[in-house]
């Protein structure tokens, strides 16, 4: 049984067939895959995935490299979709988080005034979206981790996600000590990505979940943009390898701390 924890199923690199890799994950062993939104315009896209296939979840949520296309007032729908989605019937509970939100300080543009202040009103809000209605965050932290820590000590949530987490091993503790989890994918693959095989070596195991982040970040054997939830076993197998632990056993500890940090998945 295995998660993945953070998977673009609705990419158009998917051709319009994300049913279909969704099925060829479940047949590969990928028991539940979480779909995080990234603009207003896909939110209903993501939502219509739970509630086609059973092994589907979802987050809504604003990414930070969509900031520049997006208005104010879709902060304000968002929470209003939230908010529906929370009170709704049994077949709406498939929403497990707010997500993917965070900072991107790699995109140059994104660095300067006035997107730099965008995006993190843009986070800070949806932040507080989080906290308010009790659901953990799936955050996009690249070159960005002390920024993203630095509000989550002033804005309190009940845990989450540091996707494709690429940062040293003191944030890492700092993440870990807060609630969060821990996202490993396929960078974690290649030989040459030192700093990451190594937390994903020594971090506690129980902080670590698994991800494709399907069609991107490809794992060593993929070539750019072929990536699909059903890599994720394989993943996993290098987990595995770099831990000295059996296939099961990261299967299981994986599957339970992306249970625990998304407890809605036990409930839909």
């Amino acid at each position: 049984m295995w998660i993945d924890s953070h998977c673009h199923l609705d990419a158009s690199e998917f051709g319009g067939e994300s049913l279909a890799v969704a099925q060829a994950a479940a047949q590969a062993g990928v028991s539940a895959i979480v779909v995080p939104a990234v603009h207003k315009s896909n939110f209903d896209t993501v939502i219509k995935l739970g509630e086609h296939r059973a092994d589907c979840f979802y987050a809504l949520g604003i990414h930070p490299m969509y900031v520049p296309t997006s208005k104010e007032e879709d902060l304000l729908h968002l929470r209003e979709k939230v908010s529906e989605l929370m009170a709704g019937a049994d077949t709406q509970k498939k929403l497990v988080a707010i997500g993917e939100i965070g900072l991107d300080y790699f995109v140059p543009a994104l660095t300067q005034s006035p997107l730099k202040e965008k995006q993190e009103y843009f986070y800070v809000e949806q932040l507080k979206l989080a906290r308010d209605f009790d659901l953990p965050v799936l955050l996009h932290v690249r070159r960005s981790q002390d920024i993203i820590l630095k509000h989550l000590r002033r804005i309190k949530v009940s845990g989450g996600i540091a996707h494709a987490f690429n940062g040293s091993a003191q944030q890492a503790r700092t993440f870990i000590d807060m609630g969060f989890k821990l996202g490993f994918g396929g960078a974690m693959t290649f030989t040459r990505a030192l700093q990451i095989r190594r937390l994903a070596t020594d971090l506690p195991l129980s902080a670590i979940v698994l991800e494709t982040d399907a069609p991107d970040i490809p794992p060593s054997w993929l070539p750019e943009g072929a990536n699909t939830p059903a890599q994720l076993p394989r993943i996993g197998a290098v987990l595995a390898g770099l831990r000295n632990l059996s296939l099961a056993e990261v299967a299981e500890a994986t599957t339970v701390n992306a249970m625990h940090i998304m407890p809605r998945m036990q409930r839909a």
